[in-house]
């Protein structure tokens, strides 16, 4: 890591069943206490997942800073677009092109509001504007990202594709004029996906893992089932090569780790935090006894105040 820049690492959202008993100790709702003020010790950025489902509440917003603030004054919110601005209504069923995508009036206006609750107190670090494989590079296409990112220019954007048809000259400096980020990402290589990029195309450097579990990667009953997978200490010291580069040439650079199946995103968020750093790390009781590998590089978080007040989940 240079000294001219930073390096933040977290996980992509929080608000996950299957983390309680795993990475937030059981009965968290019972205790009332917020996750944020356990993953606000072990990392210093978090990339709000549930803004691609439904918009950003603005006091929940404000309550998830304060309870993230709490714990760690430096914490940093990333947030997804939501999924109207990106996605073909039936994107299950149905490729996403910008003939489909058809966010309306109140779509910019909720959207808005979430966003600026966050900037308004200094802690939205990027807007993240997530497009699935389908979207492929087309002039249509360009054409409405183009517009999109003139939408939103009051915010860092990063922009992450998918299909391999975005990798390519024409694309990386139409995003440095934009002053818009690449996303740079690891997923399953099945037929034209991206490959790993280490692009920086603006002052923000972004890298997303979602894991590479290729054989549920399309065919997965669930979203948890794609995102079964556990990076290996092999695999995510390739990436800490990647992630050093980027942040040479960023001002701060964003790691998010998207595989959250049973708090796999946890560990390997930790693991790439202790490599980037070279120091020990943070980590919830519950996550070093279900994970014990994490062991030799983190030491445990206890779990002493529970805090009363106010909704667990976002």
């Amino acid at each position: 890591m240079t000294s001219s820049s930073q390096i933040r690492v977290g996980t992509a959202g929080w608000s996950y069943k299957d983390w309680e008993g795993i990475f937030y100790p059981p009965g968290m709702q019972h205790r009332k206490q917020h996750p944020l003020d356990i993953l606000g010790r072990c990392f210093d950025m978090v990339e709000i997942n549930t803004s691609f489902y439904g918009h950003i509440k603005p006091h929940l917003a404000k309550l998830w800073v304060r309870k993230a603030e709490a714990v760690n004054p430096n914490f940093m919110f990333t947030a997804k677009l939501h999924r109207s601005f990106t996605h073909n209504p039936m994107a299950v069923m149905e490729p996403t092109s910008a003939a489909s995508i058809r966010p309306n009036d109140e779509d910019e206006a909720l959207a808005r509001e979430g966003l600026e609750a966050l900037a308004g107190e200094g802690k939205l670090g990027a807007l993240l504007i997530q497009f699935p494989v389908s979207f492929k590079n087309t002039s249509l296409n360009r054409e409405y990202l183009e517009k999109l990112l003139r939408q939103f220019i009051e915010y860092p954007r990063v922009v992450e594709v998918r299909h391999d048809s975005w990798e390519n000259p024409d694309t990386i400096n139409d995003f440095m004029q934009k002053n818009v980020a690449f996303c740079n990402i690891d997923q399953p290589l099945i037929g034209r996906s991206l490959v790993p990029t280490e692009h920086v195309t603006s002052p923000v450097g972004y890298v997303r893992l979602h894991g590479r579990n290729y054989d549920q990667w399309f065919d997965a009953d669930t979203g948890a089932d794609r995102y079964n997978y556990l990076y290996s200490e092999a695999e995510l010291a390739g990436w800490k090569d990647k992630i050093v580069r980027i942040a040479g040439k960023a001002e701060v650079t964003y790691v998010v780790t998207n595989n959250h199946f049973e708090g796999k995103a946890g560990v390997n968020a930790l693991q790439l935090k202790n490599m980037l750093t070279g120091q020990r790390v943070k980590a919830p009781e519950p996550l070093l006894k279900h994970y014990p590998e994490l062991n030799k590089i983190a030491d445990p978080i206890y779990d002493d105040t529970a805090n009363p007040d106010l909704p667990l989940l976002a």
